[in-house]
């Protein structure tokens, strides 16, 4: 089993991947739908969730969850072709308005 202080180092890092990864969105270098940021998201979030359950924090480990649940779908879903309806309507609003101009 890991000691408090190995368990606190897992903390750390998660938490450091997680500050990174908004860190980098927030000066526009990732995009929050992204898969490398969603990869610090899931994994910063699972390792957090690592912690939680060895020092038995039930809410932060609920939270944690979430967390990892969410970016880990995103990924998922942003590898798959169910991404690309998200735009497609978009896309063809501004093709419907390039044409009007026309």
């Amino acid at each position: 089993m890991l000691s408090g202080i190995d368990t606190e180092f897992v903390a750390y890092i998660g938490m450091f991947l997680i500050l990174l990864a908004f860190f980098l969105e927030t000066r526009n270098k990732l995009h929050s739908k992204d898969k490398p940021y969603l990869s610090l998201m899931a994994i910063g979030s699972a390792l957090l969730a690592v912690r939680a359950y060895l020092i038995e924090e039930w809410a932060f480990l609920i939270l944690e969850l979430a967390w990892f649940s969410t970016a880990f779908v995103g990924i998922l879903v942003s590898g798959s072709s169910k991404s690309t309806l998200v735009s497609e309507p978009i896309d063809e609003e501004i093709e419907r308005k390039s044409s009007i101009d026309e």
